[in-house]
């Protein structure tokens, strides 16, 4: 059989790149298969990576002296599959999704014999992986780090795998007998007193020989839960003049004191749009032009935008949510970036996967309750703002101080009939330019496209691919699709049966 034309390309690619965060060599010589699998977890549990067969330390060797190949010992390389699969008995738990993919590539060995490498390319895992005898690890630089207990379990949280709303507190159970509750338990048809029936719906644990309820039952229960708590978990609700907070000396553009809505969760959702609404009815504002500036956002959408920041909070972190009215839009922050490795692009688009399960399915109990936990919500806001004419809600998950956040930004502005042809050509091109925007729609005008294109940076909907090309060969794209280069988007072989 022909001996495939090694990639000199790729192969120089891989000799130059240095060892780090998402990138390592090994010989696979003989007892480096615990540290192919370490290094394989530990990409999954940070941010993927790729892990090349058959290539030496640069450490040690330099260029193609570098090149061993796996046939150095291919029985090594036959065992890591092995403990890879998932339908065996793997050394990785829980099961790999997705799975490693291996790439081929042909090459001469150092020997100046023909060869192979192996690429095994990992990707973020929604989960946290460990070996099984091992222990679970995670990459920092040039290595790998074993995690200790207490650092799993802020993984855990962070990725969304657990929730602190379902730890106990030290509050008595009469605090939580409110009308709030009696709402909830006679929905539930719930009949027990109010400790027993707490601990049958999972909302107290024991803790020792005592039970005690959990956070989330303070949450949805209790008057004050902040005050309960020690801890900020409440609606804040700011309204500026104009489109931007500026500050003069002490004072801001508010355009009244900032409103802060407490108690039960459910109670923030309702009350907390009721006050939007209030603040857009009252605070009526004027254009440059003189004109009185009409507030177009459907209600279900700004509900919705609540009700999400209020489920998908992250309760570990201290902070209210924000919500902050302009003239030309409404933005809702909350405290937690995106769980389960979310990308803003896959939003809506992969179904339900809620930070904190146990409180969605809690308030879906209630009476009238805000959320239907059917995946629905996110495409509903965007087919409101769609049919009401404005632009989509955007999504930006934001990192201040290592205090992660989600924002989310709805436009009062009409959205150009372009945009939805533009977002349909984004749909299947990563990225897109100027003169394919001209195209599309049937123009020579580069100026006005370019125009168009900077209006839609400057209010979010795109960014700039490459800002450090020139202004004539900018490319765009949506927020949050920025990729690392693949370097087997080219390749053609790979082993296993399995796509690049």
């Amino acid at each position: 059989m022909t001996q495939p034309t090694p990639d000199t390309s790729l192969l120089d690619s891989l000799l130059a790149r240095p060892e780090g965060g998402s990138f390592e060599v090994k010989r696979l010589k003989g007892g480096e298969l615990s540290r192919c699998l370490q290094s394989l977890s530990a990409f999954a549990n940070t941010l993927g990576g790729l892990l090349v067969l058959g290539l030496e330390d640069p450490k040690k060797a330099t260029g193609p002296d570098r090149i061993y190949g796996v046939e150095e010992n291919p029985e090594a390389l036959d065992e890591l599959r092995r403990q890879l699969q998932t339908l065996l008995t793997p050394r990785i738990q829980p099961p790999w999704a997705p799975e490693p993919v291996f790439h081929t590539i042909p090459c001469v060995l150092r020997t100046g014999s023909p060869g192979t490498l192996v690429c095994i390319q990992v990707y973020p895992s929604e989960t946290l992986h460990s070996l099984v005898t091992g222990g679970t690890f995670v990459r920092f630089d040039r290595s790998n780090r074993q995690l200790n207990a207490g650092e799993i379990h802020e993984r855990m949280l962070r990725l969304g795998q657990a929730s602190v709303v379902d730890q106990p507190v030290e509050v008595p159970f009469e605090l939580l007998d409110t009308h709030w509750w009696k709402d909830y338990r006679d929905a539930r048809g719930l009949t027990r007193p109010l400790e027993e029936a707490l601990r049958s719906v999972g909302l107290a644990k024991k803790v020792g020989e005592a039970w005690k309820p959990t956070r989330l039952a303070v949450l949805l229960f209790a008057e004050f839960p902040s005050d309960l708590l020690g801890e900020k978990c409440a609606i804040r609700i700011f309204h500026y003049q104009g489109e931007q907070v500026i500050h003069t000396g002490s004072t801001t553009n508010l355009l009244r004191p900032p409103r802060t809505v407490t108690g039960p969760l459910v109670h923030q959702i309702r009350e907390g749009l009721r006050g939007v609404e209030e603040e857009l009815a009252s605070g009526v504002q004027v254009s440059p032009l003189g004109f009185e500036i009409v507030q177009r956002y459907p209600r279900r959408a700004i509900q919705e935008s609540i009700t999400n920041a209020v489920l998908h909070r992250d309760y570990r972190i201290p902070g209210d949510i924000q919500i902050r009215l302009f003239s030309d839009r409404i933005e809702v922050e909350s405290p937690g970036g995106l769980p389960y490795r979310l990308q803003v692009t896959n939003l809506g688009k992969v179904g339900s996967r809620p930070r904190n399960p146990s409180l969605v399915n809690q308030v879906r109990e209630f009476p009238s309750p805000p959320n239907q936990d059917a995946g629905e919500g996110i495409p509903m806001m965007r087919d409101l703002m769609r049919k009401a004419d404005l632009y989509p809600p955007i999504f930006v998950p934001l990192s201040v101080a290592e205090k992660d956040s989600l924002l989310v930004t709805l436009r009062n502005e009409v959205r150009a009939s372009n945009w939805d042809q533009v977002a349909a050509l984004l749909d299947s091109h990563s990225t897109i330019t100027n003169t394919q925007v001209r195209e599309l729609l049937g123009t020579e005008d580069t100026l006005r496209v370019s125009k168009l294109l900077r209006g839609w940076v400057e209010i979010g909907l795109l960014e700039v691919a490459n800002p450090e090309g020139a202004k004539q060969n900018r490319r765009y794209r949506k927020p949050g699709t920025a990729a690392e280069v693949d370097l087997f988007s080219t390749m053609g072989g790979n082993e296993g049966g399995q796509n690049d």
